[in-house]
């Protein structure tokens, strides 16, 4: 047993199937419902600051572990990982927990799917907040220069058929405990227990392949069909950036009023990608 499946009081596992994929997920609090999302290579158990903080607040949270990770189905194809997949099980969460609209956060791969659930169903979302996870509208902009280009190198070697999950699995997982202990600016960002959670979550069978579909799939979706798909997000929302960030760059966070009316940005200057690990007071 580890951190991430011995819970505290009042916490509870649960699982709700979404068109038929089986979704484990970690509920806590009672009130409005707050929907957690990580991103990669997480589980539900990157919001554990953030949890027991919202649950005491009066708030009810659900933090999902997305299709793929942890102990959630992994679906085989590929294309069982496009983003509108991802936005329909969020939708599903929502349903099953008896509710029609929540409040989202999402975290990387967790705000893309944040920032396209807003878009694509406006009335799911009744505030909206993303850390560290850009808007797909700034995707389209920043990855035609070449330094987002190269602080993204490893979406493009995650195309590579079964390299990628050979590397990452060397050593017991070794490539995960250098980016969990060297990336973070605050350093214990992610504890012993914290990182041996993460492996043992990654290490379930069909896990890894899983989370890296996510890149594949992105990349074999037509980006026609996903500009055209980018509409103005109308409910308040909340951009926290760690400005520290090694992969996604700080422009990021500008040029976003056109497509997100009521929008705040708080940038962390002292925190990285991992922001809600880095500085949990900040971001809480």
């Amino acid at each position: 047993m580890n951190a991430a499946t011995s819970l505290p009081s009042g916490w509870e596992h649960r699982v709700a199937t979404v068109d038929g994929i089986r979704l484990h997920y970690v509920e806590a609090g009672h009130g409005p419902l707050v929907v957690l999302l990580h991103g990669f290579p997480e589980f539900w158990y990157a919001w554990r600051h953030q949890i027991p903080v919202l649950a005491g607040g009066g708030c009810r949270v659900i933090a999902l572990d997305q299709r793929g990770y942890n102990t959630s189905d992994k679906p085989a194809a590929v294309a069982a990982y496009r983003l509108d997949r991802l936005v329909d099980d969020v939708v599903g969460i929502i349903r099953a927990a008896g509710e029609d609209s929540a409040i989202i956060v999402g975290h990387d791969w967790g705000g893309a799917i944040a920032w396209s659930l807003a878009m694509a169903h406006p009335d799911a979302v009744r505030r909206l907040v993303v850390l560290n996870g850009p808007h797909p509208r700034r995707v389209f902009e920043e990855f035609r220069t070449a330094a987002q280009l190269r602080r993204s190198w490893y979406v493009f070697f995650f195309q590579l058929p079964w390299v990628p999950e050979w590397l990452i699995r060397r050593g017991n997982f070794r490539a995960l405990d250098l980016v969990l202990t060297r990336d973070p600016a605050r350093r214990g960002a992610f504890t012993a227990a914290d990182i041996a959670a993460y492996r043992s979550a990654i290490a379930q069978p069909g896990a890894l392949t899983a989370a890296i579909n996510y890149y594949r799939a992105l990349f074999r979706s037509n980006p026609f069909r996903l500009y055209h798909a980018l509409r103005p997000i109308d409910c308040p929302t909340l951009l926290i950036w760690g400005e520290r960030d090694r992969y996604l760059g700080r422009d990021f966070t500008e040029h976003l009023e056109p497509w997100v009316a009521d929008l705040r940005v708080a940038r962390i200057p002292e925190a990285s990608h991992w922001v809600q690990a880095d500085a949990p007071e900040r971001v809480n």
